[in-house]
């Protein structure tokens, strides 16, 4: 399987593709967000939008850093799982929303706004926000050239 358009080989696509890269580095390198909720975040909102690069990547990653299987394999029904805090619960629900935006008339709801704030301080909060920002364009530019998911290797992109 290829991809419809080869994101690397296209100056223009490459030089994008740095930035988002960059944005999300700062991210993981400069925020006090948890580790743990990071990969947490980018795995339920890849797993909603379909993304399977950012699914075969997100769950190697999270197993490399030490998450178990069990929260792994549960994230995509957290609601029904214990192996959750309230804290990532409450991230993993803003996910959601922040996510699915288009099937809700007022986007993000203001208990789910309030219910992650609480969890977080403002510069964890807005590391979050961000972050379900930047992997809903890192998933919609792999789901929009059918990235091809399976050869990912934790670490392969620095």
């Amino acid at each position: 399987m290829e991809p419809r358009l080869n994101l690397s080989g296209s100056p223009l696509a490459a030089k994008s593709l740095k930035y988002l890269a960059s944005a999300g580095r700062v991210i993981a390198e400069e925020s006090t967000l948890p580790t743990a909720t990071q990969g947490l975040v980018t795995l339920r909102a890849s797993q909603i939008n379909g993304c399977g690069f950012c699914i075969d990547m997100h769950t190697k990653d999270l197993a490399h850093a030490g998450e178990t299987s069990v929260r792994i394999n549960l994230v995509a029904a957290w609601r029904e799982a214990t192996v959750f805090t309230d804290a990532e619960r409450a991230a993993l629900e803003l996910t959601e929303q922040g996510t699915r935006i288009a099937d809700a008339a007022g986007g993000v709801t203001d208990e789910a706004w309030a219910n992650a704030a609480k969890h977080y301080d403002e510069e964890q909060f807005a590391a979050l926000v961000s972050l379900i920002a930047l992997i809903n364009a890192f998933n919609r530019l792999n789901v929009i050239v059918r990235q091809p998911a399976g050869d990912y290797q934790p670490g392969q992109f620095g």
